[in-house]
């Protein structure tokens, strides 16, 4: 994701670069209508965030069967982004790919002119850093477009609270909108979740839940030549405004994958960490997070994330009952390679099922499942449910930061919004964040900062 100076060019030489590139495929320079023929039931598709996350999820898209689907504009604020996700996609589905250079954008605002090249119920996909994601589903809505938003949607209590009222308007549109919660639409978590439904491992008693990685969501000094705002954006993941930071954005599967097998939402949060070993790093994420979530009945979900070096390594997720074990997850996203055991060793003997291999891919089964919603006009909205999981995740790494158990109504409420104005950034405009007197960026203090996380 890194982006350096020797590989922007000005947007005049970008424009024609991408337009000797559009050249390249027989239909490129035949300007779609900004409308379908009477009839056609062809979906276009917008793509607004084009790094690999963004690239992937349009790949997805244009993957899916059941009807003609095409990409037909593009917007990014970085140049090389543009370029890159416009020759993967090209390269691999060339025939679906129409987006003239008139139809990619650069800037800030160019999700609306993107957006501008669809009708309604056509379909546009958000893949930018989170913090724009309320400002983008807005429009969208107006547009009468059916959305797919990556994770997580949300990075604060009024964020939260914002894109919650849209759900809300998009559910009373019959707008589609999918969230890039892909594990959801995993065939073998769904067949897990039936297991513990029927009581397979006994009602869950405690869940607990590990990322644990090497060195993650870094950001090194600013390049003297790169503005400030895009230096932010582009390392997303360093900075809590633009993405929850590291925890957020990590985490936020698992967190939610555990809450969808116990079938409720937790109420509160009481959590630890710390920042020891960042280096130079700038950004404002802690090494390590221990959090324990609290459910209505009692119920503990213990979640351990870690970004170091040399540590053990980890990742996965466990429901207990007082019969077996559920496992939700043991290496990464996909395979989920679920399984339950008899007991709490999860030893060979003590097997009672698991998933067979190879699972279907989740990542491509969240667009099937979307796209086939839009073709035969089903209701279909993940808007609310994401905001949520969203909110729930900030609500461990609030705790995290302030050093306070953290309840749900404290989250939601909070007045601290990150980036109170991302709706009105211009590629000239000052960032959210801004260095202090001592050269650094404001960095949580837990039991210091106590009402807000920095």
């Amino acid at each position: 994701m890194k982006e350096t100076s020797n590989h922007l060019t000005s947007r005049r030489e970008f424009l024609k670069h991408t337009g000797q590139l559009a050249a390249a495929s027989a239909l490129a320079g035949v300007a779609l209508p900004h409308v379908h023929a009477a009839g056609s039931d062809t979906i276009q598709v917008a793509l607004i965030g084009c790094g690999g996350r963004g690239t992937g999820a349009a790949a997805n898209a244009l993957s899916t069967k059941g009807g003609p689907i095409k990409l037909v504009a593009l917007a990014d604020v970085f140049e090389s982004k543009l370029r890159r996700s416009y020759e993967a996609l090209m390269k691999e589905h060339s025939a679906q790919v129409e987006v003239p250079r008139d139809r990619m954008f650069l800037d800030f605002d160019g999700y609306k002119k993107a957006m501008d090249c669809l009708k309604p119920g056509d379909l546009v996909i958000f893949a930018t850093p989170p913090a724009f994601r309320w400002v983008h589903f807005d429009y969208a809505i107006q547009k009468g477009l059916n959305v797919f938003m990556e994770k997580p949607i949300t990075v604060d209590g009024p964020t939260t609270r914002r894109l919650l009222k849209l759900a809300e308007e998009s559910e009373k549109k019959n707008l589609k909108v999918g969230v890039g919660l892909m594990v959801r639409h995993c065939k073998a978590r769904l067949e897990l979740l039936k297991r513990i439904k029927a009581g397979e491992i006994g009602d869950i008693s405690m869940m607990r839940a590990y990322r644990l990685g090497g060195p993650a969501g870094n950001a090194g000094p600013r390049p003297a030549n790169q503005r400030e705002l895009l230096y932010q954006v582009q390392r997303f993941h360093g900075f809590l405004w633009a993405s929850g930071g590291l925890f957020s954005d990590y985490n936020i599967h698992q967190i939610d994958e555990c809450c969808w097998m116990k079938g409720e939402w937790p109420v509160k949060a009481h959590a630890t960490g710390g920042r020891h070993f960042r280096g130079d790093s700038f950004d404002q994420n802690f090494d390590n997070y221990s959090v324990e979530y609290t459910y209505p009945d009692g119920t503990k979900l213990f979640f351990i994330g870690r970004s170091q070096a040399g540590c053990h390594d980890e990742f996965a997720s466990y429901a207990h009952g007082h019969k077996g074990v559920g496992v939700i997850s043991t290496w990464v996203h996909t395979p989920g390679r679920c399984r339950t055991y008899r007991g709490h060793n999860l030893t060979r003997e003590n097997l009672i099922w698991a998933f067979p291999q190879p699972e279907p891919n989740p990542y491509q089964l969240e667009f099937d499942d979307l796209v086939q919603a839009i073709r035969r006009n089903e209701p279909y909205n993940e808007a609310k449910r994401g905001a949520i999981a969203s909110l729930v995740t900030s609500m461990g790494r609030m705790a995290a930061h302030t050093g306070q158990v953290v309840s749900y109504e404290d989250i939601l409420n909070s007045e601290h919004e990150f980036a109170p104005d991302v709706d009105k950034l211009t590629m000239d405009s000052p960032a959210p964040l801004q260095l202090g007197a001592d050269g650094k960026y404001p960095q949580p203090e837990p039991g210091v900062k106590r009402q807000r996380e920095y």
